[in-house]
């Protein structure tokens, strides 16, 4: 039975004399035996009674009954001349503990949900537990727990972290055990610093290329190696990519292969293939209206006044070189479930067949699971005589230059390996890039970094900025860059406790101070590798 299990484990010390439930709480009668113990200043026994006195005691619930433990207990007289203690109460083990009115287990229950869960979550948990306790005292509880001692590790790993909008966080992982030791608020070079004087012994120390925390380790542990990881390396390189992208903007289009020329009625005004239409004559005579005022001399605002538009409308209009820059111009159609069925489309409509309902039925017959609606907004430019809207692909943008580029060749899909050619066919600076991304690939997948000066060299003979910069970067940090290319040491731990950390953030809804945050991130951690 549960109140067995309960009361068992203490029957040489305690006696029960009366078990009932009254008001939905299962209540226990108890008091401890005539038995001799040890003051806790001397150690020396006593079974003199001084007086004795009632402790209540909560317990884990039975039943879903919450249990309440009437325990009688003796205070006893501590006969040893050499003690300053007079008198003391005694304890039995695994029931009481000294100012405690819960049970070990009980109070065990309650650490834990604040440990898994934080104030609101534990709350509620110890709410269903029959333990009834408010957020803030599950919150005091955790912070009540001893945090394990920090010993020096021999890898340590260094990151930092947002605590929120632009203010930033430092957390300390021992890269052997995979365990968080600090975390503080700030990244300062000192604070650092100031750790790694009070924990000498490191060997080495894993970082990103802040140049606050490299400072912070010169400092603090000059004789450690110092290790810039290799992520945030490929990641600077990645940003350096994307940076050399935008600039080529104009460049990315040359990805999409060329329309086939399709058959279009030719217009005596505009070049072939655009088409006069209403948008088109309304850019046009805005253009020449606000150019006809602005060109007088006269303010954007005078000008949105006199032509009754909005001023920032003016702004686009007058600062056009051309009316066609002003024109809104149309996005390509993206592909549809419809596309493949376009030819039988096509083919039908030449037979003589111009119901969309049939139409849809065919292609419903064939294994197409569209709408209705979708076949007749396809054909409705075959009643008007023109050809049906095909898919065109779009220019791809610059973030997806970055990730073809850094994107190992042997993992490219043959689509993409297709327009990344035809880009750096096109673009020559793309393409060099391409080259040195590949090459400083090689040199991480090798852990050989005998080509990195030579790949510097390259770096800064390209003529970009945005390579140049990162040549002077790397080369102030150059024996890092070195330790993290060659070696297997690695910030891989430190971004894993980061996330982490990021979810115990949002488990307390962000609102989590640094003392109570690093209880939360440690404690955690260290119930999880006990209980993996």
């Amino acid at each position: 039975m549960p109140l067995v299990r309960i009361v068992s484990p203490h029957l040489d010390a305690v006696r029960v004399e009366r078990v009932w439930v009254a008001g939905g709480v299962v209540r226990i009668d108890a008091c401890t035996r005539e038995l001799t113990v040890a003051c806790p200043d001397c150690g020396r026994g006593s079974a003199r009674v001084h007086s004795r006195y009632c402790r209540t005691l909560a317990d884990v619930a039975v039943g879903g009954r919450p249990v309440l433990i009437g325990l009688s207990v003796r205070r006893l007289f501590c006969d040893s001349p050499g003690c300053g203690r007079r008198t003391f109460a005694e304890q039995v083990e695994g029931l009481t503990v000294r100012y405690q009115r819960r049970s070990p287990l009980l109070q065990h229950l309650v650490e834990m949900a604040g440990v898994l869960l934080a104030g609101r979550g534990g709350a509620r948990l110890l709410q269903i537990l029959k333990v009834p306790l408010s957020r803030t005292s599950v919150l005091f509880h955790l912070m009540r727990l001893p945090l394990p001692p920090a010993a020096t590790p021999r890898v340590l790993g260094v990151d930092d972290f947002a605590l929120y909008a632009d203010v930033y966080g430092t957390l300390l992982v021992d890269a052997d055990t995979r365990l968080p030791i600090e975390l503080w608020a700030g990244r300062d070079a000192e604070q650092l610093a100031a750790w790694l004087r009070t924990h000498p012994g490191l060997e080495v120390v894993c970082r990103d290329g802040s140049l606050v925390y490299r400072q912070g380790i010169t400092d603090g542990a000059p004789d450690a190696v110092q290790v810039s990881d290799r992520f945030h390396l490929w990641q600077g390189l990645s940003k350096r990519v994307g940076d050399i992208a935008a600039a080529h903007r104009g460049c990315l289009p040359a990805a999409v292969p060329e329309p086939e020329p399709a058959p279009s009625p030719a217009t005596p005004e505009g070049p072939p293939g655009q088409t006069d239409t209403p948008a088109r004559r309304h850019a046009k005579q805005l253009f020449e209206a606000v150019h006809t005022v602005t060109d007088t001399g006269r303010s954007l605002n005078a000008a949105a006044r006199e032509l009754g538009l909005d001023w920032r409308t003016v702004r686009k209009y007058a600062q056009a070189a051309t009316w066609e820059e002003c024109v809104r111009r149309s996005r390509p159609r993206r592909p549809t479930s419809l596309d493949p069925y376009l030819d039988h489309l096509r083919l039908r409509w030449e037979e003589g067949e111009h119901s969309a309902k049939v139409l849809h039925q065919e292609l419903v017959a064939k294994g197409y699971r569209g709408h209705y609606q979708r076949v007749k907004m396809a054909v409705a430019p075959l009643r008007r005589g023109l050809p049906i809207d095909t898919p065109r692909e779009r220019p791809p943008s610059p973030r997806e230059v970055t990730r073809w580029i850094t994107t190992a060749p042997s993992r490219r899909g043959l689509h993409t390996a297709e327009r990344l050619n035809r880009l750096l066919a096109h673009c020559p600076e793309l393409d060099h890039t391409h080259d040195l991304v590949r090459q400083f690939a090689a040199m991480l997948d090798a852990r050989d970094a005998g080509g990195l000066p030579d790949w510097l060299e390259h770096l800064t003979t390209t003529r970009l900025p945005a390579l140049a910069s990162l040549a002077k970067a790397i080369r102030e940090d150059q024996a890092a860059v070195v330790q993290g290319i060659t070696t297997p040491f690695n910030s891989g731990v430190n971004e894993g406790r980061i996330t982490d950390l990021k979810l115990q953030k949002r488990l307390m809804a962000g609102r989590a101070g640094i003392p109570l945050l690093r209880h939360h991130v440690i404690l955690i951690a260290q119930l999880r590798r006990r209980h993996p």
